[in-house]
């Protein structure tokens, strides 16, 4: 059976793919966008990666799911059920194919401050990290036979990358699994 997480070598597009969809959204949503960043393995120069852009997009109000469901063209965009509190997640795919995750929170204080977020500027400031990240994610996706049980198996490199971040900053310590 084929394996359906497929991990490839950075791809020097990513950036230029996500400037084009922050573009649309911002198109889409206008100002209700206070902020939208590049998150992810996708975000991290050098960095092996599912070929997905994910995107946080931090709103001044976050509004009830049917309002971002009428703001995104239905052909390219699906709501996907996380049970993640606080935030929607929609994937864009592109002529049939996954490229994008879209995920909707409201922007406050702790915005920037997000794990997610905290990984990123962690893993490029640290670029050593980034291939042993590498070979963790390849061998998740070998090993996984489900997008949660490939996260599981990366939780505990994150966690301590995370840990590292928000000790250097000053943060209290987090969980990186939200159950």
């Amino acid at each position: 059976m084929e394996n359906a997480i497929t991990i490839v070598e950075y791809d020097q597009s990513w950036p230029e793919a996500f400037q084009a969809e922050k573009e649309a959204l911002l198109s889409s949503l206008g100002t209700e966008a206070a902020a939208i960043e590049h998150v992810g393995s996708t975000a991290i120069p050098g960095q092996a990666s599912k070929p997905v852009i994910d995107i946080f997009v931090g709103v001044t109000q976050l509004q009830p799911i049917a309002y971002y469901e009428s703001r995104f063209d239905p052909v390219s965009y699906s709501h996907i059920q996380t049970g993640m509190q606080g935030r929607y997640l929609f994937a864009k795919h592109t002529e049939g194919r996954w490229t994008h995750n879209v995920h909707l929170m409201k922007h406050d204080e702790l915005f920037h401050t997000r794990n997610e977020i905290l990984l990123r500027d962690y893993l490029r400031s640290h670029p050593e990290l980034v291939e042993q990240y590498g070979e963790i994610k390849r061998k998740a996706a070998r090993n996984a036979n489900s997008m949660e049980a490939y996260t599981r198996e990366k939780t505990a490199f994150i966690q301590m990358v995370v840990d590292a971040a928000r000790t250097e900053l000053g943060l209290p310590l987090q969980n990186v699994w939200e159950d």
